[in-house]
């Protein structure tokens, strides 16, 4: 179980470490592509690794047909609570120079922090479905929790590739690039933990919370990551991207779980 858990944020530190191999920052194309890259495997983690097996759940505690009102409670105060986080910190996006004066951060930290918040609900994700496997949980299989942790590292490597590459365009040292871009990681493998911690008490609620997990994430992929690949006046590459990257998470999901 350490060994899934760990998974994102070994894929948030490889992204990282792509300053060593790489000399300038990512290009435009690249960006977009990433991007969309990363919205199709967060698009079809939420729906088969997250919102199914929460259906699944419902379905065998005898709600029947209404088995869609916990999922969608839980799914709507998901993407409520990246909403405030959104409205309190500052976007992925952010890059006006005015607008980091007005907050009074500086460029970097600002960027490690949105970056570090958007990995929080990832790295519930990840201890959710785990801890529902943990306790015997029936729509959730061993495979599937690793098929998700895939996905996300998967994901998360562009992200620490956006992280430390447009620092190093900054100026800022490679060591010190590489650094922000893995710790912008760490917080997932804490917040597996600590969700992990709690799971004997969150067992009875898990539907809320794997829809819960799934609405943060698709909150990120609509916000933050469709914006990005849809930028410039040809968005084709983040488009096939993002097919791309709901493809192979499918195939990861069902063909591991």
């Amino acid at each position: 179980m350490w060994q899934i858990i760990l998974i994102p944020f070994i894929g948030t530190t490889l992204g990282a470490a792509s300053v060593f191999l790489l000399r300038k920052g990512i290009g435009e194309k690249m960006q977009r592509a990433l991007s969309g890259f990363a919205s199709g495997v967060m698009v079809a983690a939420s729906f088969f690794s997250l919102l199914l097996p929460a259906l699944d759940q419902t379905a065998e505690e005898g709600m029947g047909k209404l088995g869609f009102i916990p999922v969608s409670i839980g799914f709507g105060i998901g993407m409520l609570f990246l909403l405030v986080l959104d409205v309190l910190t500052p976007h992925m996006h952010m890059d006006n120079h005015e607008e980091g004066l007005k907050s009074g951060l500086k460029r970097t930290t600002k960027l490690v922090l949105a970056v570090t918040l958007h990995n929080l609900p990832e790295g519930m994700a990840v201890g959710i479905v785990c801890a529902g496997w943990m306790y015997g949980n029936t729509a959730i299989t061993f495979t599937g929790a690793l098929a998700l942790a895939l996905g996300i590292a998967i994901q998360n490597f562009p992200e620490g590739a956006i992280v430390s590459m447009p620092l190093l365009g900054e100026g800022v040292p490679k060591g010190k690039t590489f650094l922000y871009g893995m710790l912008s990681g760490i917080v997932e493998p804490i917040g597996s933990l600590l969700v992990i911690a709690a799971s004997s008490l969150l067992i009875p609620t898990m539907p809320y919370l794997l829809s819960f997990a799934a609405g943060a994430m698709i909150y990120v992929v609509v916000e933050e990551l469709i914006p990005e690949m849809s930028e410039g006046e040809h968005s084709n590459i983040g488009t096939i991207a993002f097919a791309v990257g709901f493809i192979l998470m499918m195939a990861l999901d069902v063909g591991l779980g």
